[in-house]
């Protein structure tokens, strides 16, 4: 870090001055103000000054600087040390806190944003979408307690009125799942008071710049309204849009926010309310304002005015009256109520933000452990010309937060080095417990008193409180008054004290202590707020359900709450790992040139730096348990990994220690091994990041072994399971087939009837194969039992069987034939002659067989029809005369007939097609005795046979379908 500035910006560290005083720490302070370097540590401590200016260091280019980077590897910066509470968080599942603490004005709320930003930049790399969305509310909550919870002071444009603590939880990967908010003593007296060139707070002069103004019954200039008319817009209109953008992001209802601005504007029409009596009664002046509150409040307008004007009392029978108000204590009502409705209203906000961002569905064995990172802004110590019970409360809040530090990082740490036989210079510093005491010990402390005359019966005023501490606390060394100092003429009697604070001295007019101790409300207010028409509103007054003569248990003052809430934050703190951004105010008048001596020196006192520096600069800047130690770092040395084989866990340590070279900058205690300077736990932490990846490569190379290990053990026993499983559907296909198949001898149809069983995948192939060889031995059963005889016609079928299939329908399969139709003609003188002819034929032209013999009608081209007879033998096609004692008109040699052409009709019709173009055109006559008789089949099988039965070298026939004879060629088989 020293190497990354130059020597002319001073001391980044400021344990690295060459004398620990206080000129050499504000002349560096003073230094690196000068130049432009508002930061700078001691130790993990963070100092800043406020620059009154923007500067260019906090882009996304100097985040990825500081992400994952240790904390002295970059300059002094808020980002450094929010760094560092995520990665304790993250590496050691700690949880964490950033205490930012400073007085009014010094950049508290700033830097809380800033930080903020830093870890909503270096989470959820993956961007998953309910990570992103947890932190957009986080990050727009700021936005929208700003306007609600701030206001420009006299110190500060944005100083927040009320304490801020923020939890941020996140999951094992270190992405944010959601959080919490606290919030602390707001000051509600703001709403109806403010000191001179102060204003309200932001949402009273942003809610004039909504559209909504005139629905609201509002005026745009602040100065007409009572309670803002101290205070001028600036910049509201722009403030105002983000406000309403932030709202919708976190998931605020269009009518929660009309609700909103309506309380708003009721506050600010009830501080234009006047009284005024008529003698005997006080009313109202302006009827139309209580109209126009009764209808934002949704509320009737006589119970809104008997409200204002009347306090119902339950008398101690059981009786309820009515008490009329006195014009003072209707003012007092009527600011009591405003404060009480806008006090409420934050608390709404503040619980509503958190029921959207609270962690939902937890499960720790589900989800690993839930970290936490801790943020606190929480109003700064306050010295005001009139400081009253707010800054009381404020400066006791302070005064715990300086102990807290006392704590932790002087006394427990002085007191560790003891308990763990370090050898120490015990340094001196300033305990502000006595303090605290005088503020919160019970029975004599500052609030006890103040309870005490709040409880007591009677008429007991500020005065009579006041005479009570002086009793009780005369001897106080951090307490006077001015009747326990009558020369002291800074005070006046009967109305101031002074408590000599860490910080300074502060005087307190204890005017209105009681008051707002109290708290106090008249019921009828609850009352009318609960039974409002609007639901927002009346959540917000629970307790106003209770009826008037209900007896309820007294209620804690403000002052107690607050102090248990203190505590209970403390006690949050105290169990978190502390980070602190120590904040400081460079000047009064907002300058970002001027660098005031005496004022920074003052906050450099009260705020203990330089007992900080002293103890950091004598001490050790990191401890942690032997076992720890051991367990983060034993990769780094070979003797400790992967486990040791020595006596202890600190002698393991020192290996660790002494192989690194390390023996001068660190020291054993008992428990605890402690490192002086960081440069040796950065070194250490370097080399353990450069052996993760080795060792996670390692690891996951071991892993990836036994799971490939896991996973072919599983696939041998797949596959063992699958072997035996197909074994078993083989056997048991098999079984089923020899089942069904068993007695298909017996069976009439040899087993055609019976359903083949599903074959598994493997035995598809011999599924085919096997119903193949069953249908060959079905059709060899059949034909073996047809007669020799029949045989040619049954080859003759087949043979049409497989031309004419699913192209004719009725092609003449179910009746015998006869083939040679001639010979057996009904006319015996016809028959006889055609047996003589064909004699003549067969002894002539030497063929062995009729194929076909029938009467056909021939067909010439000029549509001429002649009756004739067709022969076909083996050898020749012949058309015969019949008239002419079958005189052979015309002979074609079968050779020459290259193909046939039938209809897909039941006609009779067909065409025989010779090489030489020599067709025959026929109808084939079906018989006097079967006029339906189909021919055509029987002509085609037989010649397709004949073809067939022949070597395919010598001749071909092709069988033709066609629609109609003159029409082209529809489908072609060849045979």
């Amino acid at each position: 870090m020293a190497e990354l500035e130059g020597l002319e910006f001073g001391k980044s560290d400021f344990v690295l001055l060459d004398e620990v005083t206080m000129e050499q720490f504000m002349d560096n302070l003073k230094l690196r103000f000068e130049k432009g370097r508002i930061y700078t540590f001691i130790g993990e401590v963070v100092v800043s000054v406020n620059p009154y200016k923007h500067l260019d260091i906090y882009g996304k280019e100097v985040i990825e600087d500081y992400r994952g980077r240790e904390l002295y590897e970059n300059p002094p910066h808020l980002f450094a040390v929010a760094d560092a509470a995520y990665k304790a968080m993250k590496r050691r599942a700690k949880d964490t806190c950033i205490v930012i603490s400073g007085e009014s004005g010094a950049g508290k709320t700033e830097a809380s944003k800033y930080i903020m930003q830093y870890i909503a930049a270096i989470t959820n790399p993956n961007q998953r979408a309910e990570v992103e969305s947890v932190k957009n509310v986080l990050l727009k909550s700021n936005c929208v307690l700003e306007a609600f919870g701030n206001a420009k002071t006299n110190r500060n444009d944005n100083s927040s009125r009320f304490g801020k603590y923020m939890d941020i939880n996140f999951n094992f990967n270190g992405d944010p799942t959601g959080g919490h908010i606290n919030n602390y003593l707001l000051e509600k007296s703001r709403v109806v008071q403010q000191q001179d060139g102060e204003r309200n707070f932001h949402s009273f002069y942003q809610v004039r710049s909504s559209e909504q103004v005139l629905s609201l019954y509002l005026q745009r200039d602040p100065a007409e309204y009572a309670y803002t008319s101290q205070g001028a817009s600036n910049n509201d209109s722009l403030c105002h849009k983000a406000v309403m953008a932030a709202l919708k992001v976190i998931g605020f209802t269009t009518e929660e926010i009309s609700s909103i601005y309506k309380i708003l504007s009721t506050i600010l029409h009830l501080g234009n309310l006047q009284f005024t009596s008529d003698g005997e009664h006080v009313v109202l002046v302006g009827e139309d304002t209580v109209k126009h509150i009764s209808e934002l409040t949704s509320t009737e307008p006589e119970n809104t005015r008997k409200a204002l004007l009347y306090r119902t009392v339950a008398t101690g029978g059981g009786e309820v009256i009515e008490k009329g108000h006195n014009e003072q204590e209707a003012s007092y009502g009527r600011d009591a109520f405003a404060k009480a409705l806008y006090e409420r209203l934050f608390a709404w906000i503040v619980g509503r933000i958190n029921s959207v961002i609270e962690v939902k569905d937890y499960n720790p064995a589900l989800h690993g452990k839930n970290t936490v990172i801790g943020v606190l802004d929480i109003y700064g110590f306050e010295i005001f010309d009139n400081n009253s019970f707010e800054q009381f409360c404020i400066n006791y809040c302070n005064e715990k937060l300086q102990q807290l530090f006392i704590e932790l990082i002087l006394r427990q740490e002085q007191d560790e080095y003891q308990r763990e036989g370090i050898t120490w210079q015990h340094i001196e510093y300033f305990n502000n417990q006595i303090i605290v005491d005088l503020v919160e010990q019970p029975h004599k402390g500052i609030i006890s008193i103040l309870d005490e005359a709040c409880l007591t019966a009677g008429k007991v005023t500020d005065t009579v409180c006041l005479d009570s501490m002086n009793k009780k606390l005369g001897q106080h060394p951090h307490y006077t008054s001015r009747k326990l100092c009558p020369g002291d003429k800074t005070m006046e009697f009967n109305r101031d004290f002074r408590i000599r604070h860490y910080a300074g001295d502060v005087t307190y007019s204890v005017e209105g202590f009681l008051d707002k101790n109290k708290d106090p409300l008249f019921q009828d207010f609850k009352r009318l707020m609960y039974n409002s028409s609007d639901h927002v509103l009346k959540e917000m007054w629970p307790d106003g359900k209770m009826s008037i003569t209900e007896v309820t248990k007294r209620p804690l003052t403000a002052a107690t709450l607050f102090k248990n809430s203190i505590i209970a934050l403390v006690d949050k703190l105290a169990c978190k790992e502390p980070y602190y951004v120590r904040c400081i105010k460079p000047n009064e008048v907002k300058s970002p040139l001027l660098f005031d001596d005496g004022r920074c020196q003052h906050q450099v006192a009260y705020l203990g730096l330089l007992e900080n520096v002293r103890v950091r600069r004598a001490g050790f800047a990191y401890r942690q348990p032997y076992a720890r130690f051991l367990q983060r770092y034993k990769m780094t040395c070979e003797y400790t990994w992967p486990n040791h084989l020595m006596s202890t866990d600190q002698e393991a340590v020192e290996a660790i220690v002494n192989q690194h070279g390390f023996e001068d900058d660190v020291a054993y205690g008992h428990t605890k091994l402690f490192v002086r300077t960081p440069r040796t736990l950065f070194t250490l932490e370097q080399e353990r990041a450069a052996l993760i990846p080795i060792l996670v490569l390692f690891l996951q190379k071991v892993w990836r072994g036994a799971l490939a290990r896991m996973r072919c053990r599983k696939i041998r026993a797949i596959y063992t399971i699958m072997a035996h499983y197909k074994c078993y559907k083989v056997k048991a296909h098999f079984w089923e087939v020899e089942r069904r198949f068993a007695n298909v001898r017996n069976m009439a149809d040899y087993g055609k009837s019976v359903e083949w069983p599903t074959p598994p995948a493997a035995l598809m192939q011999f599924h085919r194969i096997t119903q193949h060889l069953h249908r060959r031995w079905w059709a060899r059963q059949l034909i073996k039992n047809i007669p020799p005889s029949d045989m040619a016609e049954v080859r003759a079928k087949v043979a049409a069987l497989s031309a004419l299939s699913g192209e004719r329908v009725d092609w003449g399969y179910s009746r015998a034939w006869e083939r040679d139709y001639l010979a057996n003609v009904n006319s015996p003188l016809m028959s006889t002659n055609f047996v003589r002819i064909t004699k003549e034929l067969k002894n002539k032209d030497q063929y062995s067989q009729v194929l076909f013999s029938c009467s056909v009608r021939m067909l010439n081209w000029f549509n001429n029809t002649k009756d004739r007879a067709l022969l076909i033998t083996d050898k020749h096609i012949y058309r015969l005369e019949p008239k002419k004692h079958f005189k052979v008109q015309k002979r074609i040699s079968l050779d020459t007939v290259v193909g046939v052409s039938v209809t897909s009709g039941s006609d009779q019709m067909v065409a025989l097609h010779t090489a030489s173009q020599d067709d025959i055109l026929v109808h084939l006559q079906r018989g006097q005795l079967n006029p339906n008789q189909d021919r055509v089949g029987e002509l085609v099988g037989s010649l397709t046979d004949h073809f067939t039965r022949i070597p395919a070298t010598k001749a071909s026939i092709t069988i033709t379908f066609v629609e109609d004879l003159s029409r082209p060629v529809a489908h072609s088989i060849r045979i």
